[in-house]
């Protein structure tokens, strides 16, 4: 069904931990998954080697020494024969919900990105994998985990050779993840949140693998170099401009803000007549009304068009 890959970071300390535990967790998943385990830090030969997953020690680096988020994209498209892959952050616990969500997506689209928020949780010891483990985790996240913003960004599915080319970002330092979400949008391909029916668990981490910890993989020179290499402000995209959402009854299109406003705007320069600006509230809080009875935004903006288009026309 699916090609899992990842880069782990030193298995030392805590971060030993919590990478046992999310990579145990994809290989419960069913169906089945293949894993690719990528880099040569400590400790990733011996894990691949003990749960039977595919190392790939070479990848390329850039003059920091670390791994490039191209390579590791481009080779595990090249290693695998399946069609849908996914990258994960090394700390981050999947579980059943994972593969029947992406299988739903799969089985209504052929191009997609698949994304999702992640739930913060502290995580100290090492999970015992018995038979009601997801049931146990999902109770300690719902009381005292957090769901992350939506600039947190762990994983993403999408089918071989979807993306094209990816610019040469370090992997683990900022934008990059943003960067992604944008591509997937200029290439008109649906843009999945699928929060509300999967729970991805990250386990909270200090970041003891970065020489300045948190502030130098947020703001070192390897972070301005993935700013840069993103384009700026425009194409650091989050969580909130997916443009649709999976929920427990359908994939469904999500409001799209960005085009209602761009949409607003032409409106504007035609018809200025009634205030745009109570028009664009008014169709924010009719939400609710317009699901209810199947009223698009488009059918919305369509039908005010030819309202305004008419008024226009009289003397």
């Amino acid at each position: 069904m699916l090609t899992i890959f990842a880069i782990p970071k030193p298995f030392r300390g805590h971060i030993a931990v919590t990478q046992r535990n999310a990579i145990r967790s994809w290989t419960l998943l069913r169906p089945a998954c293949e894993v690719i385990l990528m880099g040569n830090e400590e400790g990733t030969a011996e894990i691949a080697e003990e749960f039977g997953l595919r190392h790939v020690p070479e990848v390329a680096r850039n003059k920091f020494g670390t791994p490039l988020v191209s390579d590791l994209f481009q080779k595990a498209q090249h290693l695998s024969r399946r069609n849908f892959f996914c990258y994960v952050n090394s700390d981050i616990v999947l579980m059943s919900d994972f593969t029947q969500a992406v299988q739903r997506v799969i089985d209504q689209k052929s191009r997609f990105l698949f994304v999702g928020h992640r739930w913060n949780l502290d995580l100290d010891e090492a999970l015992e994998f018995e038979a009601n483990w997801e049931a146990k985790l999902r109770d300690r996240v719902k009381k005292d985990g957090k769901l992350a913003y939506a600039f947190s960004i762990d994983y993403f599915v999408f089918p071989r050779d979807l993306l094209g080319e990816i610019p040469p970002f370090a992997i683990g330092r900022p934008r990059w993840d943003n960067w992604m979400l944008y591509r997937a949008r200029s290439l008109r391909m649906p843009l999945i949140d699928a929060t509300p029916v999967m729970m991805a668990v990250h386990q909270n981490h200090d970041y003891a693998h970065h020489p300045q910890g948190k502030d130098g993989v947020s703001h070192g020179d390897e972070a301005v170099i993935n700013e840069k290499l993103a384009g700026g402000l425009v194409y650091w995209f989050t969580l909130d401009d997916a443009n649709y959402l999976l929920t427990p009854e359908k994939l469904r299109r999500k409001f799209d803000r960005a085009h209602f406003f761009r949409e607003c705007e032409k409106l504007r320069a035609l018809y200025p007549w009634p205030p745009l600006t109570w028009i664009e509230k008014a169709v924010i809080t009719s939400r609710p009304f317009r699901s209810r009875f199947g009223l698009s935004l488009g059918s919305f903006l369509r039908g005010w068009n030819k309202i305004a288009h008419s008024y226009k026309q009289q003397p």
